[in-house]
């Protein structure tokens, strides 16, 4: 479904006006962090008195614990849904005699921590608004969180101002299209000052919608470098699940997941384990993660073949980070400013040879030194999981890569530096199956598939008829 024609290129004053007009939607505005500059925006644009019940702030903790009840982290998703919360219940209850029975009640509120006069602030926030799409509908609620990226409080007041107004509209007239939802939040702003790096839906308003769909057009349309599934498949605010963690990381396409695949990560743990020592062994995430980058630059991005290989994930026990990086180093570097602890990945023999191709690395502005130097800084190590040679059933390890002879003695350095090892345990019989062989096997309908990945994986891949699997009708 593409955008429609009347809802494009609309002002902020626009939007916010076309809300006020419609005598149905009613509701309350609970900000808290950088002044009330979404409620502004509603009463600058005329004809407030007919959409706006309540404007406030509880900037003060202990008021705002009054009204809300205490709270561990005041910028929160919790905090943010308490507010949703208690400013619905009161507004349906002070109003649900005396109203229209035509009035769609919403609420809009925000937790921001903003730019200060002490700064050293991360400026990041929880947006949401609680509300009926049609009237007598129960409750539909969206909330994302941001990070804001302009340098003064003033910007990021303007800011947060045109984007409440986009998300309260959003609600109101683009919810039949996930692209057009998600694009939406983002007109008259520019995607340069801000980062939504998660969005969560409920309620009737999108039983057509999957919340994780949305998710992943975040990182489709950049407005995030990458989201974090849990092993439930829920997503999660990548900087809270990463923070205190060491975090293990296997790139791959997953399409679907393998036993070299489980493998790679039942021996790359095991590496790490041995490596962190006890104190530390039990405080390891380990993360399969999934690149868009080469399907981004085609435009080919297929949000629910990358949600079945997230579910397929998660039937292995594992958290799924999906991005949009395509090299290690860029990877990296965007866990490192997630955590402050240990990032270790295990990779292939041959991915080894790609990190250390100049070819790789042209249009990198610091070319292959630059790139390995942001890979393997003092907290990240490589595990490399060794391949056979077909011919002689040799075990090929680091130092058998083919790589530019120059290269050898770089990578002798960083073995001696442990940041290159070596697995030595690996299972010998699944080391040549690959992803693209399994889908190759599925596509021609070719029997012993399911032997080249786990049980589970082969039950959910024929029970969802994913990857071109033929269904029993």
């Amino acid at each position: 479904m593409g955008a429609n024609p009347l809802l494009e290129n609309l002002t902020t004053n626009q939007k916010a006006l076309a809300i006020n007009l419609d005598e149905n939607i009613y509701g309350s505005f609970a900000e808290i962090g950088a002044g009330q500059e979404v409620a502004r925006n509603f009463f600058k644009a005329g004809g407030a008195a007919g959409t706006i019940a309540k404007s406030m702030s509880a900037y003060d903790m202990t008021v705002s614990d009054i009204i809300y009840g205490k709270s561990g982290r005041y910028v929160s998703e919790e905090r943010v849904n308490t507010m949703l919360d208690r400013e619905h219940e009161l507004l349906c209850e002070r109003l649900s005699e005396v109203r229209s029975v035509d009035t769609r009640y919403f609420v809009f509120a925000d937790t921001v921590a903003a730019k200060s006069y002490k700064g050293g602030t991360d400026c990041h926030g929880w947006l949401g608004v609680k509300f009926q799409h049609v009237k007598g509908a129960k409750p539909s609620q969206l909330v994302i969180h941001i990070r804001m990226l302009d340098q003064t409080n003033f910007q990021q007041q303007d800011l947060l101002g045109d984007l409440g107004v986009n998300l309260v509209h959003a609600c109101y007239f683009r919810l039949g299209d996930k692209t057009e939802l998600v694009e939406s939040l983002i007109e008259n702003l520019g995607k340069d000052r801000l980062e939504i790096d998660l969005i969560r839906v409920s309620g009737p308003a999108f039983d057509n919608i999957d919340s994780r769909l949305l998710s992943l057009e975040l990182v489709k349309h950049k407005l995030c470098s990458a989201v974090l599934f849990d092993n439930k498949g829920k997503v999660l605010l990548a900087g809270d699940a990463l923070y205190k963690k060491n975090v293990l990381v296997c790139r791959g396409s997953y399409r679907p997941p393998t036993l070299v695949n489980l493998d790679m990560l039942k021996t790359g743990e095991e590496k790490f384990k041995k490596e962190l020592g006890k104190e530390e062994e039990d405080n390891i995430l380990v993360i399969p993660e999934i690149s868009m980058h080469k399907l981004l630059d085609r435009g080919e991005v297929d949000g629910e073949d990358f949600l079945a290989r997230v579910d397929l994930i998660n039937t292995l026990g594992h958290d799924v980070l999906i991005s949009s990086f395509e090299g290690y180093h860029d990877l990296n570097a965007y866990l490192s400013t997630k955590n402050r602890k240990r990032v270790s990945f295990v990779l292939g023999f041959y991915n080894l040879e790609e990190i250390f191709d100049e070819t790789k690395y042209l249009d990198e502005e610091d070319g292959l030194l630059g790139a390995v130097g942001k890979l393997l800084g003092h907290r990240t190590s490589l595990y490399i999981y060794p391949s056979v040679d077909d011919k002689s059933g040799e075990t090929l390890h680091s130092k058998d890569a083919g790589v530019d002879k120059s290269m050898h003695k770089l990578i002798e350095y960083l073995k001696e530096k442990k940041k290159i090892i070596d697995i030595e345990n690996f299972d010998k019989s699944v080391h040549h199956i690959w992803s693209r062989t399994v889908m190759k096997m599925i596509l021609e309908d070719a029997a012993g598939w399911e032997e080249m990945v786990p049980e589970s994986v082969a039950k959910a891949v024929k029970e969802n008829c994913l990857f071109g699997v033929k269904c029993e009708i």
